[in-house]
Formats: C-alpha cells, structure tokens, sequence
C-alpha cells in the first residue's frame, strides 16, 4: 500500500464517519480510528491478502480542533482557500533551519511546495493546485491539522 492508498483510506474514514477500518496485507496492517459513533456505509472493498505473520499497526485518531481564525468574510469571497489533503502535523519547512516554504506575499503557481504534513512518520510535501499570492497562513506551524481544514488563503491570479 503506498502513500496516496493510504491518503484515500483516511479521506474516506474522515468522509464516512466510520469508527473503524483495518486492512491487512502481507507487509503490514493498518488500523484507523475515530472516536466517533460508528454509522453503515454501503461501500464495496475488494478482499485484500492477509498477512501470514503479525505486522506492525499503524494508528490514526481524529482530534477536534478549533477552527482556524479567518479574516471578515468580505475579503474571504475573493480568495482560494487551500485546505489539508490528509490529518497530521503541519510543517512550514523541510526543517527547522531552514526558511518557510512559502511566505505571506509570495507568489506561487500549480505545483508549488506549500508544505509538510507528516502523517504516520511520512513526510508528504503538498503542493499548490492553484497559482496566486500567498494573502494567509491559517495554520501555526508544527501543528496538528485535519482533513479539509483550511492551511492557506490565496489571492487567485
């Protein structure tokens, strides 16, 4: 199973509303849980391959955050806003010696680094799907973030 499986699995716990799914293949077993109420989800999975032996288990929990400040929602309107593809850790650089990916007032295009979101000892860069100017960073770095949650406002151009 690679990253982006990975991604999609915890996108679709986030989405579902599932209190629990596990997988098991031959390299490993993953497990992830919310502490939500669990609801049915008529969805089909193909059978995947147990694993002979145990595995190491990967485990996700969904923490409530509060939403992140945004400007009056006047100025809102005209801005893209550039949300979390995935829960985890925000960094706003590589490491902590070097500078910020981006910055307020940087312009950035499709494909652009914005940032880091380590999830499960993965660092994933995530990259801009728009081009424009930086107007907001919502997020403090080195903080948890969830799926969906707004990380940058973005002047479209």
């Amino acid at each position: 199973m690679d990253i982006k499986q990975i991604q999609d699995l915890i996108r679709f716990v986030a989405k579902a509303g599932v209190s629990e799914v596990s997988i098991e293949q031959e390299e490993f077993k993953i497990t992830i849980k919310t502490q939500q109420a669990p609801t049915f989800v008529n969805a089909t999975i193909p059978a995947l391959p147990t694993a002979a032996a145990p595995a190491p288990v990967a485990t996700v929990v969904e923490h409530t955050t509060a939403p992140a400040e945004a400007p009056a929602a006047a100025d809102v309107s005209k801005y893209i806003t550039i949300k979390s593809p995935m829960i985890g850790t925000f960094y706003r650089s590589s490491t902590p010696e070097k500078p910020s990916l981006v910055n307020v007032g940087d312009e950035i295009k499709v494909g652009s680094v914005l940032c880091i979101i380590e999830a499960m000892k993965l660092f994933n860069e995530i990259e801009s799907e728009v081009s424009g100017r930086i107007v907001k960073v919502l997020v403090e770095n080195s903080s948890p973030v969830e799926y969906d949650q707004p990380l940058y406002l973005v002047e479209p151009m």
